[in-house]
């Protein structure tokens, strides 16, 4: 067994724990849940509820990130994208203070929110947690292509939290808003399985819906981005956006179709690489296009009839 690395200067040590909170993946899962709570009551924003959801969503998410990284050490060493991540290769020692650091930091999280906000918005959390620590990394991600469709719903409880923060329920239009999340995940990942296929499979990962068949896995990928069309109309059948909203969400579904389509007849990497690419953006432009919603609705803009 190879000796610990060295113990690394302490600007980098922080650093390095900063990168077990995945920085990127925590400002998505905030994002989705502040979308989630100004589409629950657009008209009423109560900006304290409002920053104590942020603070105690992203300290849950920190926490579920560092159990991720200290669960998945042993995979990350054997895949070139996450050899160099700091439990992998040993800057943090496999068995030092992350895992009680991320345990200590999703139960904060979720009795801040519990306490701070109400049992519901903690509840919500505690789902999100559940499924991305236990359902996805512990039992399926090492065993079934169905890690991602399953796991999927952790990304899509912050929409929950987040209405559940803002008026104590999950309203119509968050819950339709969370099938979307729910269902941009598969696309979303499968695009950067595609492109990282040999390095999953070099790890054992069945990251595809298909890890032995390629052109199979990119039409299912076409397939998962054409649902999210009618997720978006799902939305905008809540009555929870005014028309001008509703149809840039669906055009934005379309436009993530049109993104994905080339993966029906090639599976290239260009092709997976701009389906990979957009995903981002697209979840992004989703939230932006709610937060939106909320000048046009206290405006009087209607919904859709």
């Amino acid at each position: 067994m190879a000796e610990p690395s060295p113990a690394a200067p302490a600007p980098a040590r922080a650093a390095d724990f900063v990168t077990l909170t995945k920085p990127g993946i925590t400002a998505l899962i905030v994002a989705v849940a502040i979308g989630g709570f100004f589409l629950a009551d657009p008209r009423t924003i109560d900006w304290t509820r409002l920053a104590l959801l942020v603070v105690t969503g992203a300290t849950a998410s920190a926490g579920a990130a560092m159990l991720n990284h200290y669960l998945d050490r042993d995979l990350d060493r054997r895949m070139k994208r996450t050899a160099g991540r700091p439990l992998a290769d040993e800057r943090i020692a496999p068995g030092s203070v992350a895992a009680v650091l991320g345990l200590a930091l999703l139960a904060a999280g979720i009795g801040g929110a519990t306490v701070l906000l109400n049992p519901l918005t903690g509840f919500s959390i505690f789902l999100g947690g559940l499924t991305y620590v236990v359902v996805y990394t512990v039992w399926l991600k090492r065993r079934s292509s169905w890690n991602i469709v399953i796991g999927g719903f952790a990304g899509s409880a912050p929409a929950l939290a987040g209405s559940a923060a803002a008026t104590g329920s999950w309203t119509d239009g968050a819950i339709a808003f969370a099938i979307l999340v729910f269902l941009w995940t598969p696309p979303h990942f499968w695009s950067l399985a595609l492109l990282l296929k040999d390095d999953y499979a070099r790890a054992g990962l069945p990251m595809l819906p298909r890890m032995d068949d390629v052109a199979f896995s990119g039409k299912v990928v076409v397939v998962s981005a054409v649902l999210l069309v009618p997720a978006a109309i799902g939305v905008v059948l809540t009555g929870a956006v005014a028309w001008p909203i509703g149809v840039a969400l669906v055009a934005l579904g379309v436009a993530f179709v049109a993104a994905t389509a080339p993966l029906w007849r090639n599976v290239a990497r260009p092709a997976a690489r701009r389906g990979f690419l957009f995903s981002g953006p697209y979840l992004l432009a989703i939230v932006l296009a709610i937060l939106a919603n909320v000048a046009l609705v206290r405006a009087g803009v209607p919904a859709l009839p």
